[in-house]
């Protein structure tokens, strides 16, 4: 299943792009440089396995990846635990994942 999540918007010029306020530079530039992107990696992975953590039991599901672009993750999760996230705070939609032909 892919599960992508909104986190609020800052008043930032970075804002449409959901990055958090340290991922920008100085004069209000967003830092797209190399380590601008391991960073935005980084801190949206980490905040996709803190929603994890506190929503399921640990060890019951696996987290495939982060998916960066949409904010969002994949994860192999039961449709009960599927339940679980679509009412946890600050998920958008859980959808599940389908195999193109």
């Amino acid at each position: 299943m892919i599960i992508p999540y909104y986190f609020p918007l800052s008043s930032s010029p970075c804002s449409s792009l959901h990055l958090p306020h340290f991922l920008m530079a100085n004069a209000g530039v967003c830092n797209r440089t190399k380590q601008g992107a391991h960073e935005l990696d980084m801190y949206l992975s980490r905040k996709h396995d803190e929603l994890l953590a506190s929503t399921l039991e640990p060890g019951s599901y696996k987290k495939k990846s982060s998916l960066v672009i949409v904010d969002g993750f994949a994860v192999e999760i039961t449709e009960a635990q599927a339940s679980l996230l679509r009412s946890a705070k600050g998920v958008r939609v859980v959808e599940k994942n389908q195999e193109l032909a």
